[in-house]
């Protein structure tokens, strides 16, 4: 991917540049917390968006996607935004930075990923870290503290690209470190690293290519069935709620909003159980964790689907150690934590078995936790 930045930078600029690069993620377990209050458990992973980018003297930004072979061209004053949804994330990012009171001046850049699309693994958060961070070493002598660089990319969702999305994508991209999980307290924005080298374990997803489109908005229910819930406990958020408080106002609380409760309220000790375990090295209990994670978003929150499912129920006839439906839901992926004795084997049965099924293979993608936003050796 290098090699052809350099060579793309090369013939479309005429000059080198240097290389930047940042991460996408995967959430190991902690879902629908992060608008309860909660905790999240994410890393950032070996697929990357890469940048070759160099400082042009101008006051007008000139960028090339090589993966879509397209080009944009822009100022850097708010009514200079460019009408190709891809390159409104560099110019978020531009934009956010100026309003922060950083300096962006004018650069040429190229940039390519090997992060998979429409897999969950937030592609469009590592694009807007790589160049939060490149610009915060370029032109602001690194000033800019690493939670202002995830806030940047936060708000160039908000406010250039429409999507209203947490913090936890950016903060993964950001601060990744190899051999390391994060977990990040998404009230007070508190977070600590804790290892993750699983010896002898393999981290594999698999991406169903399934996505169901619903008529509602299932997100939105979630949220709003976990907010009555909790003004019935009398609390800000169910971060501050447990199962004793949930059963003791049962009767006022609808078969509905008890599940999705129900299942938050577990999710929260999930997270810090499997952080507990990792300390111990005891990857036994993060596994247990994993499916009971899964079973709750399937049965109690309700955001599964029969293709996910399969894939889970396979795993645990493989004797696959932890397995379990990761984003939002209603497609996309299960991540698996797989002894590397069992892998071959189960890779082939989820792939025959769903196949067999669906008509097509899950695609396979395996992931090693590794360092988030950085700058390249050139």
């Amino acid at each position: 991917m290098k090699e052809k930045i350099k060579a793309l930078f090369s013939e479309r600029f005429g000059t080198d540049g240097v290389f930047y690069a940042s991460a996408g993620r995967i959430n190991l377990i902690g879902e629908h917390t992060d608008y309860n209050g909660g905790f999240v458990f994410p890393g950032a992973i070996d697929k990357y968006i890469m940048a070759e980018i160099n400082v042009n003297g101008t006051d007008r930004v000139r960028v090339y996607s090589a993966d879509m072979d397209a080009y944009a061209e822009f100022g850097l004053r708010e009514e200079d935004a460019p009408a190709e949804q891809w390159a409104r994330y560099i110019f978020g990012v531009c934009r956010e930075t100026i309003k922060r009171g950083g300096t962006v001046r004018g650069f040429d850049t190229v940039f390519a990923g090997n992060v998979p699309l429409g897999a969950g693994l937030s592609s469009s958060a590592a694009l807007e870290s790589c160049f939060a961070f490149a610009l915060n070493d370029l032109f602001n002598d690194n000033r800019i503290e690493k939670f202002e660089l995830a806030k940047i990319g936060q708000s160039t969702e908000h406010n250039y690209c429409g999507v209203n999305c947490g913090i936890m994508d950016q903060f993964a991209s950001v601060f990744g470190k190899k051999d390391c999980l994060i977990r990040l307290d998404c009230r007070s924005l508190e977070y600590q690293y804790f290892p993750f080298k699983a010896d002898g374990y393999k981290l594999v997803l698999l991406d169903s290519k399934v996505k169901h489109e619903l008529v509602d908005s299932p997100y939105n229910k979630r949220r709003e069935s976990c907010e009555r819930v909790a003004a019935t406990l009398g609390v800000e958020t169910l971060r501050d709620a447990d199962m004793a408080m949930l059963d003791a106002k049962r009767d006022q609380i609808s078969d509905e909003d008890y599940k999705r409760a129900r299942y938050v309220i577990g999710e929260k000790q999930r997270v810090l159980d499997v952080c507990d375990a990792l300390e111990r090295g005891d990857m036994e209990t993060v596994g247990q964790r994993m499916y009971e994670t899964h079973h709750g978003l399937s049965a109690d929150y309700e955001v599964s689907c029969e293709e996910l499912d399969l894939l889970n129920d396979v795993a645990r006839e493989c004797g696959v150690t932890g397995s379990r439906i990761m984003g939002g839901g209603f497609g996309g992926c299960t991540i698996n934590l797989v002894k590397d004795e069992l892998y071959d084997h189960f890779i082939a049965t989820a792939k025959q078995k769903f196949n067999a099924q669906y008509g097509h293979e899950p695609v396979v993608i395996d992931v090693v936790i590794s360092d988030g936003a950085h700058k390249c050796q050139n």
